[in-house]
């Protein structure tokens, strides 16, 4: 058994605006392991400024597990604890060694059933921001997430409001992702506003590490509250639990990229469950390599409520794969374990 690995920069049709800066380019690394004649491949899904393991070793780690990847899964797993997005490398990897593709058998991946997913608005100016909303909605999405917090929120309300006027509660769902853009008094002031527009929650309302103020805003705003950012870097069982019994939010987000793939999430949908806190999962801008592997995964959950995975179609150069957004669902459109064009990473299969 061998291991190699590359580099992909994947480009950004337009660019992506966010609290934390504008991205027009997003690095993943690849993993594949040889073996008998066959290959697994894992995606390591970085996001460079936010991952837990945005640090200088990063590739050097990335070198040493595949030089070791006869060690096996289990101990590369723990060897890698402070890397989630290697860990969640080598789970695909192992898994499409074995599975192809097709990580997890299902009607999902049968292409008999879809994953309903939630349309995302990027920052922008109010122009642009109204152009991803008309076209989010003529592609039949009924839940919307809107990136808040870096430009004039009288502007981003103008729109909240003319969506509301439009399609009740009952038609349009509509979520908003602050990125950990305001303070405490403002996130309440702010969701007063939301409350009133019947806005479904608010994600990351304050920065990540301010878990008593984040408690006092899951409390006292006015509609519930997602941790997305809190999440990161939160290693030790212990901690997760304390971080949901001090913040007690209403919702916490799953980015399996981010916090040791499916063996993390797991962890934290068993614990969040335990203490009435819902969730739903999102992909953290990887190729369709990795949001294959995180779609094939929610879906075995059974969660009603729409994921966010639908990032495929915001690259220039995305690893084509067998999947499309139909109807404001995420959905295998041809054969899941045959559908592909690797060739961008050719280098190393």
């Amino acid at each position: 058994m061998n291991a190699k690995y590359c580099s992909h920069i994947l480009k950004f049709k337009i660019p992506g605006g966010t609290s934390r800066g504008v991205l027009k380019e997003k690095e993943s690394f690849f993993i594949a392991i040889h073996f008998d004649g066959k290959v697994g491949l894992g995606e390591v899904g970085i996001l460079r400024g936010l991952s837990h393991d945005d640090v200088p070793e990063l590739e050097s780690q990335i070198a040493w597990t595949c030089k070791n990847i006869d060690l096996g899964l289990e101990e590369l797993y723990v060897a890698n604890a402070q890397f989630p997005s290697i860990q969640f490398a080598l789970e695909q990897a192992f898994s499409h060694l074995s599975n192809g593709f097709e990580h997890f058998e299902s009607s999902f991946t049968s292409g008999h059933s879809s994953q309903p997913i939630n349309g995302l608005i990027w920052m922008g100016d109010l122009a642009f921001m109204r152009d991803q909303v008309s076209k989010r909605l003529s592609e039949g999405f009924t839940t919307l997430k809107m990136k808040v917090g870096a430009i004039d929120w009288h502007q981003e309300q103008s729109i909240l409001t003319a969506l509301r006027k439009e399609f009740t509660s009952d038609e349009l769902e509509l979520r908003v992702d602050a990125n950990g853009a305001f303070e405490l008094e403002q996130a309440i002031e702010v969701s007063k506003f939301l409350a009133e527009h019947e806005v479904h929650s608010i994600e990351q309302p304050l920065r990540a590490g301010r878990d008593k103020e984040l408690a006092i805003a899951a409390e006292q705003m006015h509609i519930p509250i997602a941790l997305d950012e809190s999440l990161i870097g939160v290693i030790d069982p212990q901690a997760k639990s304390q971080l949901l019994d001090t913040v007690k939010p209403q919702y916490i987000i799953l980015k399996p990229s981010f916090i040791g793939g499916w063996r993390g999430a797991d962890e934290w949908i068993a614990l969040a469950e335990s203490k009435g806190i819902e969730w739903w999962a999102t992909s953290a801008l990887e190729s369709n390599v990795g949001l294959n592997a995180i779609a094939q995964w929610a879906f075995t959950k059974g969660n009603s409520i729409p994921q966010g995975l639908g990032t495929g179609s915001l690259f220039t150069n995305n690893i084509p794969g067998p999947y499309e957004v139909r109807g404001g669902t995420l959905k295998v459109s041809g054969k899941v374990n045959d559908d592909w064009d690797l060739s961008a990473i050719k280098s190393i299969l």
